[in-house]
């Protein structure tokens, strides 16, 4: 699968935002079929960055949504301003 059909878009909530700082974790929609690693291969693909873990979940909605923790400590807030997620 390709990278952009994988990652769909970023998703915003006041939890997410606490998780950005609390966590070094990022927050994306992701396509429903995506398993973890191709989640984790696409995401390093498009931003570049090193993940050191990939959780998901499928919120009542039905979109899945994947928790990416990042291994470098502050990447995740430069991350999100270069995204335009501040």
């Amino acid at each position: 699968m390709d990278s952009y059909s994988i990652i769909i878009k970023p998703h915003v909530t006041e939890k997410t935002m606490n998780l950005i700082d609390a966590n070094n974790e990022i927050t994306f929609v992701v396509r429903r079929s995506a398993n973890k690693g191709q989640i984790k291969r696409a995401f390093e693909e498009l931003y570049e960055e090193k993940v050191a873990k990939v959780n998901t979940h499928i919120t009542p909605k039905g979109e899945k949504v994947a928790y990416i923790k990042l291994v470098e400590e502050e990447m995740a807030e430069e991350l999100a301003v270069r995204i335009g997620v501040f």
